[in-house]
């Protein structure tokens, strides 16, 4: 595909995923405009610090109001729509704005899109919306199950997408990232959070340590958004991103600890354990579809892509409130 000719809109771009993306896309020749929500700082999230800066397109505005969105996708070719609410805690404590940013947005992006004429929507899923799996590896098919509010949202947004694409025919994909991790990440999730206080703190504390989950590096992940306008075929699919391995919390932790060089105590905080209805048991990826429609598998193996985080993160602790749980 000639990216230089091309014209990508990408929301969430100053978000972990969205930047990486971002800088993906302008490093293939791209014409990238990075839809960031706006705040009275200025900040484009991590796009501030990018050393692509000056090849994005930044747009401020809030994908809940489809007027500035309107705007945002005329002459796009492609959209990746990442922008969402993430954080599966915070979504116990405020649902609702879950709800209007994760399913009115993404109507918006998509009628926006549907309005310009935009060539493809690639729609960002979320493994979670699987819940805890009824059989393993988790398929496309697998039954969605809304274990929280997040997840719920994200299963309504995704329906959106497939709605759109069989009523009006927008061509959408959705793709549905397992666990991904890496630079930028926030402490809301799992992996940030161990290392953050396996360089810093006393003990590791986290929330439940038996459930598993698909983890996969960033570099990975956007690789998939990347091959999906590159295949026509993938046109109405919904398409799992994952390495196809689970690895429990406490696996987790003991690996990162031990790559640390740190022996510290993991504990379960009971401040941080889901309610017992909504935590995720097991999660792990059938990628045959990615690996057959896309063309895509994960490259980098787990100590691989934790080196770079652990590096990242003891280069960037400043960013971190090391002693804080962040929802």
């Amino acid at each position: 595909m000639d990216w230089s000719r091309q014209t990508v809109l990408v929301t969430g771009a100053g978000g972990f995923i969205g930047s990486h993306l971002t800088e993906r896309l302008v490093g293939l020749g791209a014409h990238a405009r990075a839809f960031i929500r706006y705040s009275s700082t200025g900040s484009s999230g991590w796009l501030d610090h990018s050393a692509h800066k000056d090849g994005i397109e930044v747009i401020f505005g809030d994908i809940r109001d489809r007027e500035t969105l309107r705007r945002a996708v005329q002459g796009v070719d492609v959209v990746f729509h990442l922008a969402s609410l993430i954080g599966i805690p915070y979504s116990y404590h405020a649902p609702l704005s879950y709800v209007r940013t994760n399913v009115e947005g993404t109507v918006n992006v998509l009628q926006s899109a549907l309005d310009a004429n935009v060539k493809l929507v690639v729609h960002t899923s979320t493994s979670e919306v699987y819940g805890t799996a009824r059989y393993m590896p988790i398929d496309e098919d697998h039954p969605l199950q809304g274990q929280s509010p997040y997840s719920a949202s994200k299963i309504a947004a995704d329906k959106l997408a497939e709605a759109y694409h069989r009523s009006f025919g927008l061509p959408v994909v959705i793709i549905r990232p397992f666990n991904t991790y890496g630079p930028r990440q926030s402490a809301r999730a799992v992996v940030p959070a161990i290392i953050i206080q396996a360089l810093t703190q006393p003990s590791v504390r986290l929330g439940s340590l038996e459930p598993t989950r698909d983890f996969n590096y960033v570099a990975d992940t956007v690789e998939a958004f990347i091959r999906v306008p590159e295949c026509p075929e993938a046109v109405g699919q919904v398409i799992n991103v994952g390495s196809g391995e689970e690895r429990s919390i406490a696996e987790m932790a003991r690996t990162i600890l031990d790559m640390c060089r740190r022996e510290l105590p993991i504990v379960s905080d009971d401040e941080r354990v889901r309610p017992e209805e909504s935590e995720v048991g097991r999660l792990c990826a059938d990628n045959t579809k990615a690996r057959h429609v896309l063309g895509w598998q994960s490259r980098y193996k787990l100590e691989e892509g934790l080196t770079k985080t652990i590096e990242w993160i003891e280069a960037n602790l400043e960013r971190y409130r090391p002693s804080d749980y962040m929802l």
